[in-house]
């Protein structure tokens, strides 16, 4: 028999006892807020050979051997501390680096070339692909959501649609985990205006069809939501879909990834959609602000 304690049952903590758990709290506290401000920063090395430089964006695409306690052999995009660099790399180059991730940044430093280009082409060399236009109508694309459901895109019509692409295992926190905390920050912002809220709708959509599956969406996209077991996925979902339809709305889009060792290297593109079904804006990159994605939800939502 389980046996029930009632709040009799408990003896008051002596004054001495009740200092110290005091102290403690308090030292736990403290420490908790401080730490909570304090950015842990993480350096490892890094060697590959580049594949592409962005000079406007100060990035290079690197083909990398593993990078050890960090991720596995991949082509990704790489964003430089020192600008200056750029002017000495040549696509070809083989590199050695530090790869710096703090926060939610990350970058190279000291960079030093160990050999130079000789000039050849390279399968992973990864191509400029276009981005739809400005008034462009957004077919009709199919995918499965968080819930197993197919979802169509034009569902969301007479709604304004903030639309990104991202993959759950992206392990740089300057991509997909910075446009999904950039998504939450959105979505809470909408929650404060009941009559916005009505009017738009967001969506990320995960190029990782083979491992990103519905359960592995779901539990994703409540833990950035924050509304865990709890969340309902009303307004903020989680999609992917069969090979097809993903490969169809990727290139519409103009988004470009490459699996490596289950690791993706791609661009990031995000995306306001109308109520009529059609581009608004596209941001190519993550270093959108959420304030100047909800001035233009607004816009679009009641102007539309």
């Amino acid at each position: 028999m389980t046996e029930f304690r009632t709040r009799a049952d408990y003896r008051p903590y002596d004054s001495l006892f009740l200092l110290t758990l005091c102290v403690v709290l308090l030292a736990s506290a403290f420490n908790f807020a401080c730490g909570s401000t304090t950015t842990k920063t993480s350096r490892y090395q890094l060697a590959g050979r580049i594949v592409a430089i962005d000079p406007s964006r100060q990035q290079i695409m690197v083909s990398h051997s593993e990078i050890t306690g960090y991720m596995p052999a991949m082509t990704m995009p790489f964003r430089l501390k020192n600008t200056n660099v750029l002017q000495s790399l040549s696509k070809g180059d083989e590199i050695s680096a530090t790869l710096v991730v703090a926060g939610n940044q990350s970058w190279l430093e000291d960079v030093n070339v160990a050999r130079k280009s000789s000039e050849q082409s390279d399968p992973r060399d990864v191509e400029i692909v276009a981005l739809p236009h400005e008034g462009d109508a957004v077919p009709n694309f199919t995918l499965v959501n968080q819930d197993g459901k197919r979802i169509t895109l034009n569902q969301y019509r007479r709604k304004t649609l903030l639309i990104t692409f991202i993959y759950t295992r992206c392990p740089l926190p300057d991509y997909c985990p910075l446009l999904s905390s950039n998504f939450a920050e959105v979505d809470k912002a909408l929650k404060k205006d009941p009559g916005l809220y009505a009017k738009t709708h967001l969506l990320s959509v995960s190029f990782d069809f083979e491992h990103d599956s519905p359960a592995v969406l779901r539990s994703y996209g409540a833990a950035y939501t924050e509304g865990y077991n709890d969340e309902k996925f009303e307004h903020w979902e989680f999609a992917s879909g069969s090979a097809e339809d993903v490969k169809a709305i990727t290139k519409f889009f103009g988004l470009q990834y490459l699996e490596s060792s289950n690791q993706f290297a791609h661009s990031m593109v995000t995306a306001i959609v109308s109520p009529h079904g059609k581009i608004v804006k596209i941001y190519r990159y993550s270093d959108w602000k959420p304030a100047e994605v909800l001035n233009e939800l607004r816009r679009t939502a009641y102007t539309s």
